[in-house]
């Protein structure tokens, strides 16, 4: 059981996949100008994951080393259109909200990097851990770094007024995500020494 807690705690600090493995930037800078949107794309992207390390782990024994990469990116795309499609069912304005980032999640480098690494090479359940683990560091780095600068650029937290008046225009904009995304990353690193 300990060896399944760490699989999954892992990626919140020691394999955190943005402070860390410096992965996935485009997402993680783009759609995290609010909180709800670094939540909700962490989620989207927390669910490719976990499914594509599942299949992944199944079909690695099977597929030859010739074609496992674009048999991955298949796996991956089957997810991301599943999401797609049940995302503009049933939560269509999180759809627009985030929508070109969705068909992006097939690129992320996080979910073929962790098929890669470890579903290919491990049994379901151990990939499926992974997979939430580096879901789970994903989204909250996600969401920090959202909350940061929505507090910073418009004064809210997940829409909630904090103070009257506006915040400062940068952080909303994409100089204030490298901003934000840089001054955590150093504090992080230096939290995890």
């Amino acid at each position: 059981m300990a060896n399944k807690l760490s699989l999954i705690t892992k990626g919140f600090i020691k394999e955190n996949p943005t402070f860390v493995l410096v992965l996935g930037m485009c997402p993680t800078l783009a759609t995290t100008t609010s909180a709800l949107n670094g939540l909700e794309m962490g989620l989207a992207t927390m669910f490719v994951l976990i499914l594509s390390n599942i299949v992944i782990s199944l079909i690695a024994p099977l597929t030859p080393d010739k074609v496992h990469i674009p048999v991955y990116i298949v796996v991956i795309a089957t997810f991301v259109t599943v999401l797609q499609l049940l995302m503009q069912a049933y939560v269509p304005a999180v759809y627009r909200t985030l929508g070109l980032f969705i068909p992006l999640i097939v690129v992320n480098c996080i979910i073929l990097g962790r098929a890669e690494a470890f579903a290919n090479k491990h049994g379901v359940l151990e990939s499926a851990f992974d997979g939430l683990g580096i879901g789970i560091g994903f989204t909250m780095s996600l969401t920090v770094i959202g909350i940061i600068r929505e507090i910073l650029g418009s004064g809210s937290v997940f829409g909630v007024n904090l103070w009257n008046g506006d915040g400062m225009l940068a952080f909303v904009m994409a100089p204030g995500a490298f901003m934000v995304l840089g001054y955590l990353m150093v504090l992080f690193n230096k939290i995890k020494k």
